[in-house]
């Protein structure tokens, strides 16, 4: 009796595992198909398209750039340089102190001749108090407001931007990213161009600026990283951009835009309560918490994403780094999903509770664990004798075939509509990640989403930490600068 149900288990097991491959590589192909048509009519719409127009229209949002800064201080004042020196016509740039314990304010009121205001603080927000809002004497800088509060995380930093901010559109980034002088622009175009739905947010690319040469706040020269890690992360952020973002995209599903670089509609994000402190995925909670409010109150809506390379930043190269950040992510899909698990195949919801929710749950959260348990599953049949070489081995072909088709379209997508990386050796570099990857690498990011499960269910909160080696600088390649920040 009791083999019977073992191997009648292993059968439900098989199936379950045969649907669930077949499920992704329709998906995947799903996929491919939508970002494809997706970039070809953002091609064709922005081929002669002018941004200077946008610049100076009189009918152009005002943005609001929040750039949380904690012990910055070795590169604030080259960042908030940069900042300020964006081509656009109406934005201010708030950078907030998020109680730093270097000398980042020290060096921002002596550069920037900043002085302390009366500025009456009254937060529509909850945050940390404020500890003093600082503006400068010099008109030069008549964009910059600084605000120094007590440390209470990104979050809560940003939603101190927040209270503050008087422009229409909320630009939130990181502080030590490289943004293109037409950023502004490009960003805000999408809230310009909305007819029928209200566009309530815009994500854009993120680029990796590793081994970048970088020279007045603008990346001059692209090569991939030198590491194995840095140049799976470019394939990776291929692959979550130019395809999977595109193409969810085009259905109106997007959950996420990334923390590093996004806009919102500031009377949204204040309507709903700003970001949420309590969870470390605060930039996937946002959108979706404003979708979930969007839908309830019935307001036909989207999330808008544009492919154009705008944003570059330094990712991490070392595992322990690496492990770290990917815990977190996991951590912070999982609670992001247990917040709004109202939204789980709810038809009121529309293509957010029936597609995107379910997609995220099953192929985002749980990943790590089916494929831990289908890893489990053929062990076992290897030890019962139930192991099939040619079942095990086509369904392995199939899935690592489908990784390196995938991965290809998602560089040639990058190829054709930007062409960043000239030199045919970082072609050639990238080409030959895309086939050792799922050995390599994968099975490492595999460990660390299951890490993250065991830290949730642990209770273990936090952002971890970040070396930042610092970006080249075209005129002197070899001067890299150690720098931590948190």
């Amino acid at each position: 009796m009791y083999s019977f149900l073992f191997f009648l288990i292993l059968e439900i097991l098989g199936l379950i595992f045969l649907i669930l491959s077949f499920s992704v590589i329709l998906i995947y192909l799903i996929l491919m198909i939508l970002s494809a048509l997706e970039m070809r009519d953002y091609l064709r719409k922005n081929r002669f398209a002018d941004y200077g127009d946008i610049i100076t229209s009189p009918i152009a949002p005002g943005v609001s750039i929040l750039a949380p800064a904690y012990n910055e201080g070795q590169n604030i004042v080259q960042n908030a340089q940069s900042l300020l020196s964006l081509h656009y016509g109406k934005f201010e740039v708030i950078l907030i102190n998020d109680g730093s314990k270097d000398d980042t304010l020290e060096k921002l009121i002596h550069f920037f001749e900043l002085e302390k205001t009366n500025y009456a603080y009254n937060p529509e927000i909850e945050t940390k108090p404020v500890r003093g809002v600082y503006r400068s004497k010099n008109m030069s800088f008549r964009r910059l407001t600084v605000i120094d509060k007590e440390n209470g995380g990104k979050a809560d930093a940003l939603n101190t931007g927040i209270n503050i901010a008087e422009l229409e559109i909320l630009a939130c980034i990181d502080v030590d990213c490289i943004l293109s002088s037409d950023s502004i622009s490009r960003m805000v175009r999408p809230f310009m161009e909305e007819t029928n739905r209200k566009v309530i947010a815009v994500g854009g690319v993120i680029g990796i600026a590793n081994n970048c040469d970088v020279q007045d706040g603008t990346v001059t020269t692209y090569r991939i990283p030198e590491s194995l890690l840095g140049r799976f992360q470019v394939i990776e952020y291929f692959r979550a951009f130019l395809m999977g973002r595109m193409a969810w995209s085009r259905i109106n599903g997007l959950m996420l835009i990334s923390g590093a670089f996004g806009f919102f509609r500031k009377d949204l994000v204040r309507k709903v309560g700003g970001y949420f402190p309590k969870t470390v995925g605060e930039d996937m909670e946002l959108i979706v918490r404003m979708r979930r409010y969007m839908e309830e109150q019935k307001i036909p809506h989207k999330v808008g994403f544009v492919p154009d390379p705008l944003c570059w930043t330094e990712v991490p190269e070392s595992e322990e780094i690496l492990s770290k950040q990917r815990n977190r992510w996991m951590r912070g899909t999982i609670e992001t999903l247990q917040l709004h698990q109202v939204l789980r195949l709810n038809p009121k919801y529309g293509i957010l509770g029936m597609i995107s929710y379910p997609f995220w749950s099953i192929f985002e959260k749980s990943a790590p664990i089916l494929e831990s348990v289908g890893v489990l599953y053929t062990l076992v049949l290897l030890v019962t004798g139930d192991f099939s070489a040619v079942y095990f081995f086509a369904l392995l072909v199939m899935m690592y075939l489908l990784s390196l088709l995938v991965s290809s379209f998602s560089v040639l997508y990058e190829q054709i509509a930007f062409n960043n990386y000239k030199d045919k050796k970082d072609l050639r570099k990238l080409i030959w990640m895309i086939i050792i990857e799922p050995f390599v690498i994968h099975p490492k990011i595999v460990l660390w989403g299951l890490q993250g499960h065991f830290d949730f269910i642990k209770g273990k909160g936090g952002w971890g930490s970040m070396i930042r080696t610092g970006f080249k600088k075209a005129e002197d390649k070899k001067n890299l600068t150690p720098q931590s920040t948190s």
